[in-house]
């Protein structure tokens, strides 16, 4: 059985910042074994296909529409659902829960679907929120849409993606705009960030301890 409460993280990030690529990447980390993974069905990437045969009972997608549009339902629902497998026996572990949301998602909705319900805020905490920021078209987004900037504003751990195709004056303009956005957000190269990176290291390193003494 885990120990509730367990950690939540969100990813999000506009349309084509590569979540679904960064998850597929993390995902094959020992670190992140008994992990449930909420995505959306129209993501650009799927989820790689032997993950999703390996874990098959951690990988949970919702069955139609955007998850922003069915938050206040389905994903509780799903949370709920997993609370559920856990107590009846159906999961033997959780060690923490992943949440994608579609590249045009509001996070805070997601957030406080977590943070804000009486029954799911006993079973789970908000562990962080990773937003994926495309260095070729980040400015761009951030420009246009206001989804983008929402995305930065409540990231905990911004990761700039694509940074091998844009040049690097512009890389460094995006970020320092993600700063001002963002202060308080750690600011990532995607190609350098690893699971401890992105992801609570606390949470990690006692993973890899317990997997050492098993």
């Amino acid at each position: 059985m885990s120990v509730f409460p367990i950690p939540v993280t969100v990813v999000t990030g506009f349309l084509g910042a590569g979540k679904t690529t960064l998850l597929n990447r993390l995902l094959k980390d020992p670190a992140l074994a008994d992990t449930a993974v909420i995505i959306n069905e129209y993501g650009d990437v799927a989820i790689d296909h032997l993950l999703v045969e390996q874990a098959s009972d951690g990988i949970i997608q919702l069955s139609d529409g955007c998850l922003c549009c069915t938050v206040r339902g389905e994903l509780v629902d799903t949370l709920a659902e997993l609370v559920d497998r856990l107590q009846t026996g159906r999961i033997e572990r959780l060690a923490r829960v992943v949440i994608e949301t579609t590249g045009l998602a509001d996070p805070a909705p997601v957030m406080l679907s977590i943070m804000a319900h009486p029954a799911l805020v006993q079973a789970f905490r908000l562990d962080g929120v990773i937003t994926l920021v495309d260095a070729v078209n980040g400015a761009a987004n951030l420009d246009a849409h206001v989804e983008a900037l929402k995305q930065a504003g409540v990231a905990d751990r911004l990761v700039l993606s694509k940074t091998d195709l844009a040049d690097e004056a512009a890389v460094g303009r995006l970020a320092a705009r993600l700063r001002d956005i963002n202060p308080g957000a750690r600011i990532l190269d995607v190609r350098h960030a690893g699971v401890s990176d992105v992801l609570d290291c606390a949470f990690i390193h006692n993973r890899r301890g317990q997997q050492k003494g098993k």
